[in-house]
């Protein structure tokens, strides 16, 4: 078992943090809302900090999930940052999603401290965190990274190292890309459906078995037929995860016209309030200009 310091307890770290405390290691949290901290320790064993560096005083390993580059600076950087409070070969293993460049940026820091890095965003979403079966997309060195991984399957179905410092945020990015293109494939679907007078649910019923399958046919499709968006991965996390890959492709060339669409359709939701619906509610979008 482990000595842990668990940083960000939104929607999926306060979860992750939780099987931490679930398998034994000795977790000490701190979150920028204090009473969320409070709460935590109302559920699960363990410690509260006030600040990172407190938290991750004599840390083994240090787990982060915030909100973007400027959040995930702002907790490790400085006098009150974790990187000040961590002892040489502790390892810092962060799950926000954010760009390749920071990652490196703080993995070269990392190193110059005599401290371990690895950018480690997760796929899976809300329920991949409470249920413990979260995707994670690895970069960082080997050896750093077999000593990480019997902690953070604390909370995996499936992790991998893809490369090096960086690669775990460039993997999401693929993640991403994927999930947007399949989202609106998915509302043009059931908006097609729809306007062709079919039952919705008997046509999923039927392609669901075939080549059209995906996991997010089977898991939003009855939500979006039932017009219920106010769950899951937002809107607004969505565009943040879009800009940065979107900013990615422009530096290495790669040509991304769906995504690059599927973004200003999410702007549109975003006009109309939706920026913390679910993801799927492009099927809203549809529907509003039927």
């Amino acid at each position: 078992m482990a000595k842990v310091a668990f940083i960000g307890l939104g929607v999926m770290g306060y979860p992750m943090a939780g099987h931490l405390a679930r398998n034994g290691h000795q977790v000490t949290v701190y979150n920028r809302s204090p009473g969320k901290a409070e709460q935590w320790l109302g559920e699960y064993a363990g410690s509260a900090a006030p600040t990172p560096r407190e938290a991750a005083l004599g840390a083994e390993l240090v787990m982060c999930c915030v909100g973007n580059d400027d959040d995930l600076r702002s907790v490790i950087l400085g006098e009150q940052g974790a990187f000040a409070g961590m002892s040489p070969g502790a390892i810092l293993v962060d799950h926000t999603t954010a760009s390749a460049d920071v990652a490196r940026e703080l993995a070269n820091m990392a190193a110059e401290s005599g401290l371990g890095f690895l950018d480690a965003p997760v796929s899976g979403g809300q329920a991949g965190a409470v249920n413990g079966v979260l995707t994670v997309m690895v970069g960082g060195e080997a050896e750093t990274y077999a000593v990480a991984e019997p902690v953070i399957q604390s909370y995996a179905r499936m992790m991998r190292l893809m490369g090096p410092a960086g690669s775990g945020q460039l993997s999401k990015m693929v993640n991403q890309i994927c999930i947007a293109g399949l989202v609106q494939g998915l509302a043009e679907a059931l908006n097609f459906a729809q306007c062709a007078g079919l039952d919705g649910q008997a046509v999923v019923d039927v392609i669901s078995k075939g080549a059209a399958q995906s996991w997010q046919m089977e898991n939003r499709y009855k939500t979006m037929l039932a017009g219920e968006f106010d769950f899951g991965f937002a809107v607004d996390w969505m565009r943040k995860d879009l800009s940065i890959l979107l900013e990615e492709s422009r530096r290495n060339g790669a040509q991304l016209p769906v995504t690059a669409l599927v973004d200003q359709f999410y702007a549109d939701i975003q006009a109309m309030g939706g920026g913390r619906w679910d993801t799927s509610s492009l099927l809203a979008r549809l529907q509003r200009n039927r």
